[in-house]
């Protein structure tokens, strides 16, 4: 079976895909003040990633989230909530975890079908 690496990088590819599946790396936004809209920022470069690899938000599969700080977790979820399929949610885990930099408030990493 092929791998098809998006957005190769020194370190990491931004997605991968392997038969049918695709990975999305942790996705974060810095420049935004709030949760929510880091959060909104994220999204928009996980369905961009997720077209560039001939999918989109109905087919996922698990989403984990990673916040700063568990008390954004109401503004974490107002933006997925206006953003995720509800018909077609996927598993998700939220954790509250210290990210790579302090600018970044929410890190989202999915998995999807293709």
């Amino acid at each position: 079976m092929s791998v098809k690496r998006h957005q190769v990088g020194p370190r990491m590819s931004q997605a991968v895909v392997h038969g049918n599946t695709v990975y999305l790396a942790g996705q974060v936004a810095g420049d935004e003040p709030t949760t929510k809209a880091q959060t909104e920022a994220v999204l928009k470069k996980i369905d961009a990633l997720l077209a560039a690899a001939g999918t989109s938000k109905s087919n996922l599969l698990a989403a984990t989230v990673y916040l700063a700080d568990m008390k954004t977790y109401d503004q974490m979820n107002a933006a997925w909530d206006a953003w995720v399929d509800p018909v077609n949610t996927p598993a998700r885990a939220t954790v509250e975890a210290k990210l790579a930099a302090q600018k970044f408030l929410v890190e989202i990493a999915v998995v999807a079908a293709i």
